[in-house]
């Protein structure tokens, strides 16, 4: 005989708790319920526009930053930077946590500022998620650009309603600007879509799939599972997974805890972008191959080898934007199903100079 019932909802899950007056006849059912997600899209900039330069998680030499505004200024852009870029506390973070939700606030808060790009990932997103309300980032849409442990803000933005852009930041803008990485974000920001053809890979899994685009690096966007920053709660998902200096077991980890949770099911496909400098302690020959033997019982396509991540070639990707993967023996494509002037880019014809492994190590936060 029932004696009590309870609903409990917690970000999007709902617990239906059941019980009687026998604890052995006590029951527990658990209803996943994902969120709905439908993303604007942001103006695109025109001449003149303010693009905001800030700095969410670990500091960023000025001199860097100096120089990426500089760059910005070249593309006909006005750039501003954040009232707190410079300061540097605890030896890594780029200011308080107040400061750096301060900064973004700051970016949001100005009409005449269009875009947002983050100085450096690192690590520190994930104390602002709790400080962001996705009403604030829902009322003022506008492009943010980042990856990394901008991933978590990535979420933010999608379960806020804003589509955003995974891709570089000043950390290598200020390389030069002139590579494809930059110039493409560059173009993106001005209106030019990027329509995706990627080369053949050998651990690919065909079929094509049209879904909501969401993920990140993996080891900063599972640990948000739950929280307000979590956008694969969403359900038709393509899903977007890359990792710099991580063993091949704790991918193995973060993708079975996605899968525990449920997110593998409700995706439509998924892109592997690039693995740089990742774990080889087991017999598989690559990340791809040890996901691929996880992942070819769900029927959903796989396309591995996008140039997205902590590669040399970084290119850019509209996170919470309805996108379609067509993965076929020959090779994939990736298509952005918004407006925009379409530009078609063969990933596998671009390159860029090697930069050394120590440097995108101190760029993701891995080393000093």
């Amino acid at each position: 005989m029932w004696m009590l019932a309870s609903i409990l909802v917690i970000s999007g899950l709902t617990t239906l708790t059941s019980c009687s007056s026998d604890d052995d006849d006590a029951a527990r059912i658990i209803i996943d319920v994902p969120v709905v997600l439908n993303c604007e899209k942001p103006d695109y900039l025109k001449a003149g526009d303010k693009v905001a330069l800030i700095s969410p998680s670990y500091f960023t030499p000025m001199e860097n930053v100096e120089k990426t505004a500089d760059i910005v200024r070249s593309w006909g852009l006005e750039p501003v930077i954040g009232p707190n870029v410079g300061k540097k506390i605890d030896g890594k973070y780029a200011g308080t946590v107040a400061e750096r939700v301060s900064d973004i606030r700051w970016a949001l808060a100005d009409p005449n500022i269009k875009a947002i790009i983050c100085n450096r990932g690192g690590y520190g997103t994930i104390q602002l998620i709790d400080q962001l309300t996705l009403q604030e980032l829902k009322a003022s849409p506008k492009w943010l650009v980042g990856f990394s442990d901008i991933s978590t803000l990535h979420g933010l933005m999608t379960r806020a309603g804003v589509m955003s852009i995974h891709g570089t930041m000043s950390s290598f803008l200020a390389k030069g600007g002139t590579d494809a990485t930059s110039t493409m974000m560059r173009d993106l920001l001005l209106g030019q879509v990027p329509r995706y053809e990627v080369p053949a890979h050998a651990q690919n899994i065909e079929g094509q799939a049209t879904g909501t685009l969401v993920g990140g690096n993996i080891c900063t966007f599972v640990p948000n599972l739950g929280t307000q920053a979590d956008a694969t709660k969403g359900r038709d998902l393509i899903l977007f997974v890359e990792e710099v200096e991580e063993s091949m077991h704790n991918i193995d980890r973060q993708m079975r805890i996605l899968k525990m949770n449920g997110v593998l099911d409700r995706c439509k496909g998924i892109i592997l972008g690039e693995f740089t400098d990742c774990g080889k302690e087991f017999t598989y020959e690559s990340v791809e191959a040890m996901l691929h033997e996880m992942l070819k019982d769900y029927n959903i396509p796989v396309l591995c080898g996008f140039p997205g991540g902590h590669g040399d070639v970084n290119l850019p990707l509209i996170m919470g934007a309805s996108v379609t993967i067509d993965v076929r023996d020959d090779g994939a494509t990736i298509q952005f199903n918004i407006d925009g002037d379409q530009q078609q880019v063969n990933t596998g014809s671009i390159t860029a100079p090697v930069t050394l492994s120590t440097i995108r190590m101190q760029m993701a936060g891995k080393i000093e």
